[in-house]
């Protein structure tokens, strides 16, 4: 891919129709929860993206028995019961953190010596809350850098852990690993979830995925205890549509007043993010359920308001909500997502400097723990080329405002590679609708 990406402005009037590829958080749960039970499972809807490629190579190195063919979007797992095949290894997990947190808890509550690596913006990214625990239950942890980050060495056996306290603020992940991998212990685990995100949508998803798997957990408030030696699996299992990446083409109906189907998403998704799309509703837009998919109707809005919106429990669409409020009727306030700071990159700082690059009055908003974005003329909007930070959802996001403009060109558009290889392609194709 070329190191530049310019975004042609958008001046259709048909139906906006198109397919996304898997859900990158159900992927990465699927091919943990398989590899942890007592089947062999086939996955069909496999996203292959860097993270899941990552995570996929990691079980290969442990010695895990995969199949993969990627044309199919399939791949089999011989579940294992919770044995690493090979518990003397070095995996790197690039830049996926589901990959990071899911597999450092399981390698370390099922024992073994383990050499972990990433690649520097993963480093970045904090694991602290997670490896103290480990240690405090018996895992010997060795840093090779930054005290409270990868790299570092692993070394784990009769692992003593019966209950566990965790906060979500920093990454509900942190929590999805320890429920998840928690059928490790013999006595079962009970994970007392704390913080604002307690109840949020990955650990809903989490624990959806793993009833769907056969887990039989129980659940008490913001406390789950998970059965050890847990005797379950399912020999196959569909992943869906990948929603964080639906958003992008949902947030086009009132963005550039068209109707837009992504094929197989459907409203009753287990993905958080369906919010974003139920909240096109308040922009105007009118959703309807195809057998197709969902499709959200913008083409009869001439203008969509702003919002004030609290986006907690979906903020990896902040960025998307960033590059359409622009283009409302009035003042947008983004409410509840400090925690994207300590993403792929400092999401906030990265929306209020690109967006004030465009001459887009951005700025954050510390009361509301979020940011303030002001609308503007489209034809006063500056030509820019946005820097996406490596942060996949910089590029795919910032797109927008170049469909709606023609002013944008993305820096590194590769980045895309993490969730959805093929996006700028997708994009390629809306011109020939």
């Amino acid at each position: 891919m070329k190191e530049t990406y310019q975004v042609r402005k958008w001046n259709g009037t048909g139906m906006i129709e198109v397919q996304v590829p898997g859900s990158k958080s159900i992927t990465n749960r699927a091919l943990l929860l398989a590899a942890l039970s007592n089947k062999k499972c086939l996955l069909r809807g496999v996203l292959f993206s860097d993270d899941s490629k990552a995570f996929l190579d990691s079980l290969q190195k442990l010695g895990f028995a995969v199949e993969i063919d990627e044309e199919r979007k399939e791949v089999i797992i011989q579940g294992t019961g919770g044995r690493i095949p090979n518990p003397v290894t070095r995996i790197h997990v690039r830049s996926a953190g589901t990959a990071a947190r899911f597999l450092t808890v399981m390698l370390a509550l099922a024992g073994g010596e383990y050499e972990l690596d990433a690649s520097p913006q993963m480093c970045k990214r904090p694991m602290e809350p997670l490896l103290s625990i480990l240690q405090d239950a018996g895992a010997e942890i060795t840093y090779r850098g930054e005290k409270g980050h990868f790299p570092f060495k692993m070394k784990s056996d009769q692992i003593s852990l019966e209950e566990v306290s965790i906060d979500t603020k920093i990454s509900s992940q942190f929590a999805s690993a320890l429920l998840m991998s928690g059928v490790l212990m013999e006595q079962g685990l009970t994970i007392q979830m704390e913080g604002d995100r307690a109840e949020g949508s990955y650990i809903k998803m989490t624990l959806s995925m793993m009833r769907q798997f056969g887990i039989d957990f129980s659940k008490k408030g913001s406390s789950v205890t998970v059965p050890g030696n847990s005797d379950f699996g399912l020999s196959e299992y569909r992943i869906e549509p990948d929603v964080s990446g639906a958003c992008y083409f949902y947030a086009m109906a009132p963005l550039l007043r068209t109707d837009v189907i992504v094929k197989d998403v459907h409203r009753n998704s287990l993905q958080g993010d369906i919010k974003f799309v139920e909240l096109t509703e308040q922009l105007g837009c009118v959703l309807k359920e195809t057998e197709a998919g969902l499709l959200v109707k913008g083409s009869h809005i001439t203008e969509f308001p702003g919002l004030s919106v609290n986006m907690k429990d979906f903020s990896d669409q902040t960025m998307t909500m960033a590059a359409i409020a622009p283009f409302a009727s009035s003042e947008t306030l983004i409410q509840n997502v400090g925690h994207i700071r300590f993403q792929e990159s400092d999401r906030i700082i990265a929306i209020v400097t690109e967006l004030n690059r465009m001459g887009i009055k951005c700025e954050e908003a510390p009361q509301e723990d979020g940011i303030r974005i002001l609308p503007i003329d489209e034809k006063d909007v500056k030509a820019a080329l946005v820097e996406t930070y490596d942060d996949h959802r910089m590029a795919m996001a910032f797109t927008l405002v170049g469909l709606k403009t023609g002013t944008i060109t993305i820096h590194h558009p590769e980045c895309c590679r993490k969730t959805f290889e093929n996006y700028f392609e997708v994009i390629d194709s809306l011109y020939r609708q």
